[in-house]
């Protein structure tokens, strides 16, 4: 079959690496001369890109499947792909259910999946690959062409904590640092076309360990050095940290470095020691407190983010109020909250449950409620402030008004005679309104 005139479709579910992962796919299998294609019914080949984090993952991987047997049945030659997390959590046991689909590809062989869509158009067999080869997809990635002024980059995969809820290490795999140079090339390249923003990915970023044949040791804190030399970086992002690895020399880099932006996503989870126990998160809330405390001397004006699951197994009243504490006495700026649902192989699944459904939703409406009004605390302070923005493109072309972002990812629109694009101005925000900032140039 002639690739020029086949046409691919990708879906995707769940976290910025995920997310990332399908850039991949998409730039492989256009070099392979295969054709991008935003609607579904047009594709020759659908691939589905899965997270297993969210409650009911497997019914929600199905009930799409269902959707696309209905077009397969029309039309055999139809290939259906599945990847992603719950590919590698379910593995065969989805063709059971499914036996339609004709590939399952994992987390860390998504780079063989053009050849993978191959051997099924040749061989017309069904194709599986959940294996996790160490550096392999690494040294295969085909950086994707990206259109604004703002990149990711995957520096590491998978994760060696094991916390009790999560179902990444069996998914994702354990801990893979890519190499150091690997990257740093990667990121020059990337600026010489355009690039002025750069964020790192990974399940653990401050985790990143690379040994070199020479037994020189690089660490998270020697790549955000080395990635700050790059002339044309001009600002500097990472997700996702722990706070078990978020280190002194890690944090004098905030002082160090002003490319790196005032904003950390820092999950706690909880603000109960005994639910981070029972977590298996290996942190108590002082030593936190303590890390937060740092860099805000380090770095006074940043702003902190967070992860919280409600209703937890064990989660007393006692325990969610002081979660609500903590949330206050940080005073975080956003976070991604949710209720707490069991996922299948994971420790805390075996927990005995004991917390209604009611409770849980009514404690996620409360804490939901209370982030709500310290983020509205945070834009209302911005108010006058003067805030470096990276301009991303044109809001109102008629009455030259341009769209940015903030360090702390507000959007701002501002007027200016000039064409901004692609730079970082100075900003003076003069108001607020209900979607976004308004700015005017300094």
């Amino acid at each position: 079959m002639n690739n020029n005139k086949k046409k691919f479709y990708i879906k995707t579910w769940g976290c910025q690496m995920n997310e990332y992962d399908s850039l991949i796919i998409s730039n492989m299998l256009k070099k392979k001369k295969y054709i991008f294609t935003k609607i579904f019914y047009e594709a020759d080949i659908l691939i589905l890109n899965t997270c297993s984090i969210r409650e009911k993952a497997q019914e929600k991987l199905f009930h799409q499947l269902g959707r696309w047997k209905e077009i397969k049945n029309k039309n055999k030659n139809i290939i259906i792909a599945v990847g992603g997390c719950v590919a590698n959590q379910e593995g065969k046991k989805i063709l059971k259910r499914a036996k339609f689909i004709d590939v399952i590809f994992g987390t860390q062989t998504l780079h063989r999946l053009p050849e993978m869509i191959e051997k099924k158009i040749k061989k017309n067999k069904f194709i599986i690959d959940i294996s996790f080869p160490k550096i392999e997809k690494f040294k295969n990635i085909i950086q994707p062409m990206y259109k604004n002024y703002s990149a990711s980059i995957s520096i590491m995969e998978g994760c060696n904590k094991y916390c009790s809820f999560c179902i990444v290490p069996y998914t994702r795999g354990k801990e893979i640092s890519r190499p150091f140079y690997d990257i740093i090339k990667e990121i020059s390249l990337l600026s010489e076309n355009g690039i002025r923003e750069i964020q790192l990915l990974g399940q653990n970023v401050n985790s990143y360990k690379y040994i070199d044949k020479n037994n020189i040791k690089y660490t998270f804190a020697k790549l955000l050095n080395d990635i700050a030399l790059i002339p044309k970086i001009k600002r500097i992002k990472f997700i996702t940290s722990n706070p078990m690895d978020f280190t002194d020399d890690i944090i004098e880099m905030y002082s160090k470095i002003p490319k790196i932006v005032s904003f950390l996503h820092l999950p706690i989870q909880s603000g109960s020691n005994k639910i981070l126990k029972l977590m298996k998160r290996p942190y108590s809330i002082q030593k936190y407190k303590n890390i937060i405390q740092k860099l805000r001397i380090a770095r006074p004006n940043i702003q902190i983010s967070s992860d919280f699951i409600v209703g937890f197994p064990g989660e007393t009243q006692l325990d969610f109020e002081k979660t609500m504490k903590i949330i206050s006495e940080i005073n975080f700026d956003m976070s991604f909250s949710f209720i707490y649902s069991s996922r299948p192989g994971t420790p805390a699944s075996k927990l005995k449950d004991n917390i209604s459904i009611f409770e849980k939703k009514n404690r996620l409406k409360i804490l939901q409620k209370q982030i709500k009004i310290q983020t509205l605390n945070w834009s209302k302070k911005m108010i006058n402030s003067t805030q470096k923005i990276l301009v991303e493109n044109i809001f109102d072309k008629k009455n030259n008004q341009f769209l940015g972002k903030t360090e702390n990812n507000r959007t701002v629109i501002f007027y200016s005679q000039k064409n901004v694009i692609g730079k970082i101005i100075k900003v003076k925000i003069i108001n607020k309104n209900k979607k976004f900032l308004e700015g005017q140039c300094i």
